[in-house]
C-alpha cells in the first residue's frame, strides 16, 4: 500500500473511531472511553516494543509529561464534544489545531522580534476563524455551547500537544514511545475521570464499542505515520482533511444529521486554513518523529 492510499485508510479509520465514540458516549462518560482507548494502546504498544526488543525508558520524562497531559486533555474535550455536536461540526473543530499552531508560530515570531511574518500563515489564520464562525452560528443549538467549546478548546490543546511532540522528536525520543506515554496518561487521566464520574453499566455493546476504539486508534495510527514517513508531507495533509468528509458522510447516513450551506462553506474555510497552515510547516524542516498527528490525539 502506498502512502496515499495508507493515509485514505487512515482517515476512514479515525473516522469510523468518531463514530464508535459518539455512540460509546452514550453509555460512558468522556473519561471511561479515554481510559479504555488508551488501555488498548498502551498494550499494543508495548507488545510491539517487546517483539522489536526495544525499550520504554524515557530520558525525558517531565517532556513526556507535558505531551501526555496537554494530549489527553484535548483527546477528552473532543470525546466530549462528539456526544453533543454533529459529527462532522466536532471533527471539524478539532481539525482546528492547524490553524491554532498557524496563530502560535505568528505569536513567536511576534515575540522574538521578527521583521516579517509569514502571509499565509496570517490567512490561515483568518481564514480559519472566518470557517468557525460559519460552521457555529447556523448549525448550533444554544444547549450545545458547551459542546462547542470543547471543541475548539480541543484544537487548541492538540496545537500545544503538536509544539511538545516537536520538541521530544528533537530530543531523539521515537514515536513508539511517545505514543505509549500519551496512552498511559489516558489510562490515568481517564480512570481519574471515570472514578469521579462514575463507571457506565457495561453491555456487550458498550465493550465492543470500547474495543473498537482503541483498534481503530492504534491502525489508523500505524497507517498514517508510516504514511508521513514514506510520503509527501503537504500531500498527506491535503489527503487527511478527507476525515471531516467522512464524518459528514458517516453523520448523515448513521445519524440523520444536516450541514446547512452556511456550514458547508465555513467546514471548506477550515480546512483550506489547514492546508495553509501546513504548507507552511512542510517548507520548514522537522524531525520524523512529530510527524503524522492526528489532530483527536493531540
Amino acid at each position: 500500500m502506498n502512502a496515499a492510499w495508507m493515509m485514505v485508510t487512515a482517515s476512514l479509520l479515525f473516522a469510523t473511531m468518531s463514530v464508535c465514540v459518539k455512540l460509546a458516549t452514550t453509555q460512558y462518560g468522556a473519561g471511561e472511553v479515554v481510559f479504555y482507548r488508551g488501555l488498548v494502546g498502551a498494550l499494543a504498544i508495548v507488545l510491539l516494543q517487546r517483539s522489536r526488543g526495544g525499550t520504554l525508558r524515557t530520558p525525558v520524562p517531565g517532556m513526556q509529561i507535558g505531551r501526555s497531559a496537554a494530549g489527553v486533555a484535548a483527546m477528552c474535550l473532543w470525546f466530549h464534544a462528539l456526544g453533543g455536536l454533529p459529527l462532522a461540526t466536532a471533527t471539524t473543530l478539532n481539525y482546528m489545531s492547524s490553524v491554532w499552531m498557524a496563530l502560535f508560530l505568528i505569536g513567536g515570531s511576534i515575540m522574538f522580534g521578527a521583521r516579517r511574518v509569514s502571509g499565509l500563515l496570517v490567512a490561515a489564520v483568518l481564514l480559519g476563524f472566518a470557517g468557525v464562525a460559519l460552521v457555529l452560528r447556523p448549525s448550533l443549538d444554544p444547549t450545545q455551547f458547551w459542546h462547542a467549546l470543547a471543541g475548539l478548546l480541543s484544537g487548541v490543546l492538540a496545537a500545544l500537544a503538536y509544539l511538545q511532540i516537536t520538541a521530544l522528536g528533537r530530543a531523539g525520543e521515537p514515536e513508539e514511545r511517545t505514543v505509549f506515554y500519551f496512552n498511559l496518561g489516558s489510562v490515568l487521566i481517564g480512570g481519574a475521570l471515570m472514578a469521579w464520574q462514575g463507571p457506565g453499566t457495561h453491555s456487550l455493546r458498550g465493550a465492543l464499542l470500547l474495543l473498537a476504539i482503541g483498534v481503530l486508534a492504534v491502525v489508523a495510527q500505524m497507517l498514517m505515520t508510516r504514511a508521513y514517513t514514506v510520503g509527501s508531507t503537504l500531500a498527506n495533509a491535503v489527503l487527511q482533511y478527507l476525515g471531516i468528509l467522512f464524518a459528514y458522510v458517516y453523520g448523515v447516513l448513521l445519524f440523520g444529521e444536516a450541514i446547512t450551506a452556511t456550514a458547508a462553506l465555513g467546514i471548506g474555510l477550515i480546512i483550506a486554513a489547514g492546508l495553509m497552515a501546513s504548507r507552511v510547516r512542510a517548507r520548514a524542516p522537522e524531525p520524523e518523529d512529530t510527524r503524522g498527528r492526528h489532530p483527536g490525539d493531540g
